[in-house]
């Protein structure tokens, strides 16, 4: 079973989105099975980087389609966004040392914030977002 299931309470009326959220969630689900395995410090570097360029070219699509819908707390969000890379690059550095423990660290850390973000922070601009035709 998965760590993290997708279900239609963590849509935001964006297909778009909600593909990349999937996408983010398969990551999560991605470094759980590995722990499963007894893989999660093996895994964690890889998912890591995957994680950062993912997130990177998920943030730039979402950001811009609130820019596009004149979202006015694009500011706060994009502030948020950039919060989440720092976050994500500190756990890259803290792998990079060797730190044990962390995939554990992680995979809460990933958790927590994908579902916290989506269902707070990304479902206040989806009524922005639809009323100037994205859907």
């Amino acid at each position: 079973m998965a760590f993290m299931q997708w279900n239609e309470s963590y849509s935001v009326g964006v297909k778009a989105i909600d593909v990349q959220h999937q996408n983010l969630f398969n990551m999560v689900n991605d470094l759980h099975a590995a722990m499963m395995r007894q893989e999660g410090k093996t895994a964690a570097g890889a998912l890591l980087a995957k994680l950062a360029k993912y997130t990177q070219e998920h943030f730039a699509a979402e950001e811009k389609m609130m820019e596009a819908a004149k979202y006015p707390k694009l500011a706060q969000h994009r502030a948020l966004h950039h919060e989440l890379t720092k976050q994500v690059q500190e756990f890259m550095a803290r792998h990079q040392r060797g730190e044990s423990g962390l995939s554990i660290r992680l995979l809460q850390f990933l958790g927590d914030w994908l579902t916290k973000h989506i269902q707070q922070e990304d479902k206040a601009y989806s009524a922005c977002l639809n009323q100037s035709g994205v859907h």
